[in-house]
């Protein structure tokens, strides 16, 4: 099955059913029905190479993460393909399950296949990594970590404005010991939201115990390993604010064994608000950094680097906000509460 044979039966040119197929906007909508009726009732799927030979594109974009097996991610890949069919385009999508090899086959396989835009979602591996991509002036979008040069777009997150709504509530339950959790702090993203506790607390007027932030790695197990380090202090915190739902849920699970009771004897705030926060006992209070924004966002920097007849020469950024949920797993210091109960 070939054009030919839809254009014979469509009753058109062969270039009307070409240009149909590319979805070329100047085909009139009478003679493209025909050919998309006819296209189904044939069963026929395009030759993508050979598209792209007539078109000059691919109509194909690549999309890097950081593990498919991350909660956090299933989303962005869902959102991310999904505005990607409403314009027309296909996705490529590779993790790198943070392995610089891997990354560099990922990226080989993205230009052999042509892209004609990379979103890399990973937050934090290495740019240097993209040479190739970058000397054949494909359009990229990173999270954080994109550098100021043309075709290069950048979504900075917001994390200070959620990480200092919860500090703040926290501190408004009359929390003086609260720790914070980071993630692997060879991730520019994780030492950005290390960063943001500090300077919320120092908003505030809050004493900061640099034994209450300890390294985690983002994982349920880190979050176990890395909130027994903090029971192992001479004086426990009584709150826990995590760089991400993932280690909060371990660090609720290291409390459940423990028999600490959340919210009654640990406060415990993540950050990402994961799909399944709002599903676990008690729900998850956490900082919302919206996977389908972050998604649609990078779509759109693609897209609108791909339209431009000229490079913007500085790159272009984006910003994108987070905000602090309240559920049910932060309470009153339980201290302070004794304390208050006794004063009455």
């Amino acid at each position: 099955m070939n054009i030919r044979e839809i254009a014979k039966r469509a009753k058109v040119s062969t270039a009307t059913v070409s240009r149909t197929i590319n979805r070329i906007p100047t085909v009139h909508p009478q003679l493209a029905k025909r050919v998309w009726k006819v296209v189904e009732e044939l069963g026929y799927f395009p030759n993508t190479q050979a598209r792209m030979l007539g078109s000059g594109r691919s109509r194909i974009f690549g999309l890097i993460v950081s593990e498919i097996t991350n909660p956090f991610f299933p989303e962005i890949v869902h959102v991310f393909e999904d505005t990607a069919v409403q314009h027309g385009y296909e996705i490529l999508m590779t993790s790198t399950v943070h392995d610089r090899e891997r990354m560099k086959t990922a990226v080989r396989r993205l230009l052999e296949h042509r892209v004609e835009g990379v979103a890399v979602m990973t937050f934090g591996m290495e740019e240097a990594l993209l040479g190739d991509l970058k000397l054949r002036n494909v359009p990229l979008v990173f999270v954080d970590v994109g550098l100021p040069r043309p075709g290069v777009s950048n979504i900075r997150i917001d994390y200070l404005h959620g990480i200092r709504q919860a500090v703040q509530h926290l501190a408004a339950l009359r929390h003086e010991r609260t720790a914070f959790i980071t993630g692997p702090l060879t991730l520019k993203s994780a030492v950005a939201r290390k960063d943001a506790f500090i300077e919320s607390m120092g908003e505030i007027g809050m004493a900061l115990d640099r034994r209450l932030i300890v390294e985690g790695d983002h994982t349920l197990e880190g979050g176990v390993e890395a909130f027994a380090k903090l029971l192992a202090l001479p004086s426990r915190p009584t709150a826990v604010l995590c760089s991400n739902d993932m280690t909060a849920i371990g660090v609720m699970r290291k409390s459940y064994v423990e028999k600490i009771a959340v919210p009654r004897d640990l406060s415990v705030v993540g950050f990402d608000n994961i799909r399944f926060s709002e599903y676990i006992l008690p729900p998850l209070s956490t900082i919302q950094m919206s996977q389908a924004e972050l998604a649609r966002l990078a779509f759109q920097a693609l897209l609108n680097d791909v339209k431009r007849e000229t490079p913007n020469p500085h790159g272009t950024e984006y910003i994108l906000k987070t905000d602090f949920v309240l559920r049910e797993s932060t309470a009153m210091n339980p201290h302070k509460a004794l304390r208050s109960t006794r004063e009455l």
